[in-house]
C-alpha cells in the first residue's frame, strides 16, 4: 500500500473501493499514471491502450490452449490496470472530460464484447448456434448489471464527495451538449454523445424512485446534512454488492471457467447469480430512495 498524499487523492472513496483494487490495481495504476504524467499522456490515451489490451485478451481466449488463455487473462488484468490508471491520471491532473467518461465506460464494453464473441466461436463446434443464444443473453444481462452497479456507486459518491467527486450524469445535460456539438465538426464525438445520452436515459428509466429522490435534492435550496448522512448509512451496505457486479469478480469467474476448460460456466454465472444479485440490489436501492423521497 502506497502512503502518499497524492496517491490518496487518486482514490475514489473507501465505501466503493474494492479490496483487490486497493491492494493491486490502485497502487500500480498510480505508478502507471505517474509514467503517463511524465511523458505527457492524456487519460484518454491510456483508455485507448486499455481497449486494445482488452480486445487482445478476448482474441487469446479463442484457441483451446491453456497457455494462450492464461496469457489472455493476463492481458485483461493489464487492461483493467490501464482502466484504473486513466481515472487516477485524470484526478491527479484535473483533466476530466465528457469524452473521458464515455471512453472509460466503452473500454469495459469493448473487452467483454471481444471475450463473449471469441468464447462463442470457440464453443461453436460443441454447442452449435445455441452458444450464441446463451452468450447474447449473458451479455445483455452483463450490460444491465454493470450499468446498475455503476449508477448506484456514482450516486453514493455524490453523497459522500459531492458533485466534483462523482461522475453522476443527467441525461438532459448530456442531451443539451449533444445538440450543441456539430456533426460536421466532430462526427465521432457526436456519435459517442448519442450513445452516452441513450445510456444515461436507460439508467434513469430503470430507477424511477431514485429519479424522484434526485429531483427532491435538486429542488432543495439548502443542503440537509442529516438527510445526506442518513442516506449514506443505508446506501453504504449496498456498495459491496455493486463491487461484486464489477470487474474483479467477473475476471475471477472467467479465469476459473477457462482453466477448467468450461468457459460456458461464465455465461451461466452471469445469467443466474449475477441477475439475482442485480435484482436484489435494484429493489433495495429503489426502496431506500422511495423512503427518502417522502
Amino acid at each position: 500500500m502506497i502512503k502518499d498524499a497524492r496517491y490518496a487523492s487518486t482514490l475514489k472513496h473507501p465505501d466503493v473501493e474494492e479490496t483487490i483494487d486497493l491492494w493491486f490495481y490502485r497502487p500500480w495504476g498510480f505508478r502507471l499514471a505517474l509514467v503517463g504524467e511524465k511523458f505527457g499522456w492524456s487519460p484518454n490515451f491510456i483508455s485507448v491502450m486499455s481497449i486494445l489490451l482488452g480486445v487482445g485478451s478476448g482474441l487469446l481466449l479463442y484457441p483451446v490452449d491453456l497457455t494462450l488463455n492464461v496469457l489472455g487473462i493476463g492481458l485483461l488484468v493489464l487492461a483493467d490496470l490501464c482502466d484504473s490508471a486513466d481515472g487516477q491520471l485524470a484526478r491527479m491532473t484535473g483533466k476530466f472530460s465528457r469524452l473521458g467518461r464515455i471512453l472509460d465506460g466503452a473500454s469495459g464494453d469493448a473487452w467483454f464484447i471481444a471475450i463473449y464473441v471469441c468464447i462463442s466461436l470457440r464453443l461453436m463446434p460443441e454447442w452449435g448456434w445455441m452458444i450464441w443464444l446463451l452468450s447474447a443473453s449473458a451479455g445483455f444481462c452483463h450490460s444491465q448489471q454493470a450499468a446498475v452497479a455503476d449508477y448506484y456507486r456514482q450516486f453514493h459518491l455524490f453523497f459522500v464527495k459531492g458533485k466534483a467527486g462523482s461522475e453522476l450524469d443527467d441525461s438532459s445535460q448530456v442531451d443539451e451538449e449533444y445538440r450543441q456539438v456539430s456533426f460536421w465538426k466532430a462526427p465521432l464525438y457526436k456519435v459517442f454523445l448519442l450513445v452516452y445520452r441513450n445510456y444515461t436515459r436507460s439508467q434513469e428509466a430503470r430507477t424511477p424512485k431514485m429519479q424522484v429522490f434526485r429531483k427532491k435534492l435538486q429542488a432543495a435550496t439548502v443542503k440537509d446534512d442529516a438527510l445526506y448522512a442518513a442516506f449514506i448509512e443505508q446506501s453504504r451496505p449496498l456498495m459491496k454488492y455493486c463491487n461484486i457486479l464489477s470487474f474483479n469478480c467477473r475476471a475471477i469467474t472467467l479465469f476459473l471457467s477457462v482453466v477448467v476448460g468450461m468457459p460456458w460456466i461464465y455465461f451461466v454465472v452471469e445469467l443466474t447469480l449475477g441477475n439475482v444479485l442485480c435484482i436484489y440490489l435494484w429493489l433495495t436501492h429503489e426502496r431506500i430512495c422511495k423512503r427518502f423521497s417522502l
